[in-house]
């Protein structure tokens, strides 16, 4: 029985080229990748059912945080 929202998922590709530079330079930048677009945090949220409820603070407290931080970017360039 799957678990989970049923919603697609959208998003682009992440790819990370591997050079003369190595692997594991490629892997970190894969992972600070990742966590900057959200992947881990929206698996991790996929893994179970989310009541509408949940799902409606959720929401706010993201667009609370988004907020916050163009808040903090608007005082830092004025």
């Amino acid at each position: 029985m799957p678990t989970g929202n049923p919603e697609p998922v959208l998003g682009k590709h992440i790819e990370v080229r591997v050079d003369e530079r190595g692997l594991d330079r490629a892997i970190r930048k894969l992972r600070r990748l990742t966590a900057s677009e959200g992947v881990l945090r929206e698996m991790k949220r996929r893994r179970h059912y989310e009541k509408p409820s949940q799902r409606r603070k959720r929401k706010s407290r993201e667009a609370a945080r988004r907020r916050k931080r163009r808040m903090r970017r608007q005082e830092g360039m004025a």
